[in-house]
Order: C-alpha cells, then structure tokens, then sequence
C-alpha cells in the first residue's frame, strides 16, 4: 500500500510514520512553545508571595496580610489590584487568539510561533525594569500576547507533524514543556526569594524571557506543516516536507488525503460562521467545554497561587516556595507518565482516572484544610505533620491532573477539527481555556476568602460533571489520522446524529476502506 499506510480492524487507514530524527527535533523546538506559558504560570505565584515585590507594588495588601497573621487566614491575601496583575495575561492571551487564528491560517503556524516570542521577550524586560504598576501590567499583558499565540499554533503545529500513532506523546511534548516551565519558574523563585536587597523579583520577572529566546530563534528554522503549506498552496514543498518527516519517499496516500482535506476547506471562505453548522457541532461542544472543564478543575488556580496559598494555610516563606517546587517536580514526572501511555492506553482512560483521583485528593484536602481552620480561619501555623498531609494530597491532585485534563485538555482539542474549521476551533479552544484562567485567577482569592476549604469541594463538583462528560460524551481518538477524524464522530452514539453521510469526505485509503 502507498505512503506506508495500513487498515486497523476498523477497516480505517493509518500511516505508519516513524519517530524520525527530523520529526523529534522539530515537535521538540516547537512545543519549548510551552516553556512560556508554564514560566509564567509559576512566576506570577512565586513573586507575589515575596515581601520586596508586594511592598513596592502592593503596599496595602502586604500591610493587610501582616495585620491577618492571627486573624482570619483565608482571607489575607484578597485584592484585586494584586490579581489582576496576575490576570491581565490571561485576558490579553484571550484577545490575542483571534488575530492569531487569522494569521495561523495565512501564514503558516511557525510565524504565530515567532510573534509569541517576541511578544514575550519584550514583556519579559517590561517586568523585569519595571517601576510602578502599569508597566508591570503592561508587560503581563505582552506576556498574555505571546501566550495566545504560542497556545493557538504550537499544539496545531505538533498534531499535524507527528505521525497518527504517535500524535499523542508528541502533542503532550507541549504540557510537559509548560510542566516544565512551571518548575524552572518554582526553582528560581526559591533561589531569587534569597537575594538580599529586595531584588530578587526582578530576575524572576526578567528571566521569562529565555525560553522566549528559544522559541523566538527556533521558530526561524522549523519547517511549516504539509497541512499548512498545502492550505497556502505550496503543494510540492509539501510533498517534500511530508516524505522528510515520515522518512519515507512514497508518502502518496497520506499527501492525497491531506489534499482532499485542502480542497473542500478552500470551499469554507468564513470557518467562523461554517463551525457553526450542524455537521461540526461535536468539534464546537469540544473546542468550549474541554478547555472550560480543565480550568475549573481549579489547577491554574491553584499554581498561580501556590506558594500564596502554601503561605495562607501557615506555611512559612520559604516553605510555601519549596512546595510549590515539590509541586512542579510531580507534574514533570506525571506528565511523562501521560507521554508514555496516551498512544496505548487510550485518551479516554486517562481522563477517567484522572478525573476520579482529583475529586478524592481536593475533598480530602478540603476537608484537612477545614478541620484546622474551620469557617473563621483563626490559626496561624499547621504542624508538620499536618502541613505535610496537605501537600501530600495536593501532589496526588496534581498528579492525576498531570496525566489526564492538563495535556489532554490541549491534545484532544487540536487533533479533532478538520482543517477547514481548524484555526477557528483551535482559537475558540485557547480563548475558552484563557478567559476561564483569567475569571480563576481574577476570584480564586476572593472565593478562598468566601468559600474558604468548601472552594476545595466546589472544584471537586466541576471535576465530577466532566468525569461523566467524557465517559458519555467523548469518543477515543488515539492512532485516527486527523484529516479522517469524522469517522470517530459518525460511528459515536450522540454525534453521529449531527453528522450526514455526505458530510464524511476522506482521501483515497479512507473511500477503498483500505483496500489498495
């Protein structure tokens, strides 16, 4: 059979690509895409617990928590001027996946890739110099820029190089790099928070802009992806492109599919109004709620305020920094975890395991956190033994987030939409997932402060209702070649309603069931 492509029992085409050299090189510069939004994710936690940063930015919330050693805990750290430093990112991200959308398709997606660099380099030495609190948001919310563009193009970017049965682990190289990026932010949130003369924030801040420079640089030798150039026209370089990354020179099959795939979205001129249609409600119900649900599972949330958090509960300084470092150290180990078994075990079984394992960790850390504070929130310190329960519990929470919503909640939403839909839906994903961010990280104090350990019970309710979701809801889409991904949906017991049999259009393998 032509271009190296095979039928499974379901009688559907995949190709047999190979983890070439080319090909790992490539996902791998491109998903360091993740190092950005992980770095900034862990940074912003980590300086607003530091006593130098709050007193020159925030003086009245540093005075406030001082005043509420004894008072009520839950509640010390509640300011909006304070969360929205840490928020306007995220809402900038949310603005900036529109226009990256628009230039993802034009293009190409490494040019989305270099904007976000930039983007981020400059934000980066904003931070880093900054004297007062407008360039301090000013520059999260280049940051926010570089964040949307990086999140719009990279998982596109990785989905489309990597062969069908090894999109997943290579579309996860994304989360693992923002895991990544997380606890390199932890680490030197740790070292910098040691420095004498109430500096340390700055590096912390400035230091955002390496993996930027990664990125920025990289993206200037990365190949476009065969769907793209083929979308824009350049057809032979594709075909070049496509035999490079498959290691093969008769890639026939697979380059005719992607042509096909080319073809009937040049006839979709506004992919913004097509999404709507009936044959892509299962791809639009997809591109709002998994990235709505893996934002209330509370998790950035809870990294943003980690050490914030760690310090409310009674942690001391340094110990509030040291377990957010433990922290990040688990969601490395765990999303290799999910790297190495999302190809064999299946998306569906991750997300159910890891669904299950987070409503038991944040009752129980709930409930920990409950017994010793109660509603009022009158106790200044935990035990030992007691603070190391609560850190225990939340290293499984993060855990099984680590190895289910954290990379599925990117992967399964760019591997789904056909390209005709493809940088619409992937926006829609990444502006859904920032504008939840944004509304978590704008309340999540003040929620503590109301809420107090029930916040723990009221995220463990939300990863409930998307545990039974995915279990009705979602089908398996592992070892399915993107561009014959309706077939999943036309055979599921709920979409395949939405989808007509003239809507299922596939490449010369998928007509033939196989047959050469």
């Amino acid at each position: 059979m032509a271009g190296g492509a095979i039928v499974n029992n379901n009688g559907k085409a995949e190709y047999q690509g190979k983890m070439t050299l080319f090909v790992f090189l490539t996902c791998l510069v491109a998903s360091s895409g993740g190092l950005i939004f992980g770095y900034d994710i862990g940074v912003s936690g980590g300086v607003t617990s530091m006593d130098s940063f709050l007193l020159k930015f925030f003086p009245s919330v540093y005075k406030e928590a001082k005043e509420r050693v004894s008072t009520n805990q839950y509640c010390k750290f509640d300011s909006q001027l304070l969360t929205a430093f840490t928020s306007s990112l995220y809402l900038a991200a949310l603005i900036a996946s529109f226009v990256a959308s628009t230039m993802t398709r034009m293009y190409g997606r490494r040019w989305s890739m270099f904007v976000s660099g930039v983007a981020v380099l400059v934000g980066s030495a904003l931070n880093g110099l900054a004297e007062d609190v407008f360039l301090l948001i000013l520059g999260r919310i280049l940051l926010g820029v570089g964040v949307g563009f990086a999140n719009q193009s990279v998982p596109v970017y990785l989905s489309e190089m990597a062969p069908a049965r090894l999109r997943g682990m290579l579309n996860i190289g994304f989360q693992l790099m923002t895991t990544i990026g997380i606890f390199v932010a932890n680490v030197v949130n740790y070292g910098t928070a040691k420095i004498s003369g109430g500096w340390g924030w700055r590096v912390s801040l400035a230091l955002g802009a390496a993996p930027a420079l990664i990125i920025t640089v990289g993206s200037l030798f990365l190949p476009d992806t065969p769907n793209s150039l083929i979308e824009r026209g350049y057809k032979e370089k594709a075909k070049v492109v496509l035999s490079k990354i498959r290691g093969a020179d008769d890639v026939h099959d697979e380059y005719d599919d992607l042509v096909v795939a080319s073809e009937e979205s040049k006839v979709v001129r506004h992919p913004w109004s097509n999404i709507r249609k009936r044959k892509y409600r299962p791809h639009l119900t997809m591109a709002i709620l998994i990235p709505f649900f893996q934002q209330v599972t509370g998790v950035n949330a809870i990294m943003l305020y980690a050490p914030v958090l760690f310090k409310t509960i009674g942690f001391g300084n340094e110990a509030s920094l040291m377990s957010a470092v433990i922290i990040g150290i688990v969601k490395v180990i765990c999303t290799l975890v999910s790297i190495f078994t999302v190809d064999r075990l299946g998306r569906r079984v991750l997300f159910l395991q890891g669904g299950t394992q987070m409503i038991i960790c944040q009752i129980v850390v709930g409930t920990l956190i409950g017994i010793k504070f109660g509603t009022a929130g009158h106790a200044t310190t935990l035990s030992k033994d007691y603070a190391s329960w609560v850190v225990v519990f939340i290293c499984l929470y993060m855990a099984g987030f680590a190895w289910s919503w954290g990379p599925l909640g990117w992967l399964v939403p760019s591997e789904i939409f056909p390209l005709e839909i493809r940088s619409a839906g992937q926006s829609i994903t990444v502006s859904v997932n920032m504008f939840v961010t944004f509304v978590n990280a704008q309340i999540f104090l003040t929620l503590f402060c109301h809420m107090k350990f029930g916040l723990f019970y009221f995220f463990s309710g939300w990863v409930t209702v998307m545990t039974i979701f995915v279990a009705l809801f979602l089908p398996e889409t592992k070892n399915m070649p993107i561009e014959e991904m309706i077939l999943v949906w036309k055979k599921h017991w709920f979409w395949g309603r939405f989808i007509a049999d003239d809507d299922v259009h596939v490449g010369n393998c998928g007509k033939n069931n196989g047959k050469p």
